[in-house]
């Protein structure tokens, strides 16, 4: 079963986001700042996590980047989920090493897909 970490401060995204994951079949790892997403990163080692930009403490770009800095976690493939949805955001995320990047309001179908893409694609 593939573990998903998936950080949001907003909890009704973060149940949200974890039920719909559950639902396809991955394990979920949901907590609600950046400060824990790194932590529960470097403890569980999940396959992907799905990081909310703006969140106390540490940001979605802070983790993405020292997840990527950290051998033991830079193959971690990342999404950003954010309502953060101008230029610089986007390049912001890409440049801190996102390997995706899906904008609120969002589909949870479709934010399945995207992962499931990303993991299929990464096994290949």
């Amino acid at each position: 079963m593939t573990t998903v970490l998936v950080a949001d401060d907003d909890a009704d995204i973060r149940e949200l986001v974890s039920f719909k994951l559950e639902q396809n079949g991955f394990e979920v790892i949901a907590v609600e700042d950046g400060q824990a997403a790194l932590a529960q990163a470097r403890e569980h080692r999940p396959r992907l996590a799905v990081l909310d930009l703006s969140m106390p403490g540490l940001s979605g770009i802070d983790v993405c980047r020292m997840l990527r800095a950290d051998p033991e976690t830079a193959d971690m493939l990342v999404v950003m989920l954010t309502a953060r949805v101008q230029e610089q955001d986007v390049e912001g995320g890409f440049g801190a090493g996102a390997d995706d990047y899906v904008t609120k309001p969002f589909s949870p179908r479709e934010l399945t897909s995207r992962i499931q893409a990303l993991l299929s694609r990464a096994r290949t």
